[in-house]
């Protein structure tokens, strides 16, 4: 299982993400790309809001990229 360490770059910038609630693209592994804010993370995903209001599970292992828009 995946260790949660707050003190990893790419987790605090998530935190930083969702904390002022930026809108980001992420891309998948599967070259598939979802838009909208993240919600939360946990040690295996982490929760997408996109601009319909849906709320999608992300598995961390299938991210290739997330950028802020």
């Amino acid at each position: 299982m995946p260790v949660f360490n707050t003190g990893f770059p790419s987790i605090r910038q998530i935190q930083n993400f969702i904390k002022n609630q930026t809108s980001v693209e992420i891309g998948l592994i599967t070259s598939q790309t979802e838009e909208g804010i993240i919600l939360w993370q946990d040690q295996n995903c982490f929760c997408v809001q996109n601009n319909q209001k849906e709320k999608i599970l992300i598995w961390i292992q299938a991210v290739a990229y997330i950028k802020s828009k």
